[in-house]
């Protein structure tokens, strides 16, 4: 079993900060990309930012110089910092993991159940 938790979402005022942390637990053998996206009603679920095992990242256009993501690779955990957010970061925002299990299993992609981010005065 291995399951993804999200923690620090809320409301921040325009212009405020935010991190969250997204921790992976279970039977866990490896861990190649983690990512955060995030979804907004009638929307599809986007992309914002993914972080390689070995450090690359990439980002979302519209993130780009405001969020930075992260990982503790000892700890099975993965971060989002955001800074100057604005109304319209507003999403529910999701971590994933493309997590191997076993030395010998696929990759599978797990998905953690989400956090609400609301940014409004």
């Amino acid at each position: 079993q291995v399951q993804l938790v999200e923690s620090g979402g809320g409301l921040v005022q325009p212009g405020g900060s935010l991190r969250l942390s997204c921790a992976a637990s279970g039977s866990i053998f490896s861990i190649n990309y983690m990512g955060w996206y995030r979804q907004t009603p009638g929307r599809e679920r986007e992309l914002v930012a993914v972080a390689t095992s070995g450090g690359g990242t990439n980002y979302a256009d519209s993130v780009k110089g405001r969020f930075t993501i992260s990982r503790d690779n000892t700890k099975n955990m993965v971060y989002l910092q955001m800074i100057s957010l604005k109304p319209e970061d507003t999403a529910v925002y999701y971590c994933n993991a493309h997590i191997r299990r076993s030395a010998w299993s696929a990759e599978f992609l797990y998905w953690g159940q989400g956090t609400q981010v609301t940014v409004s005065s």
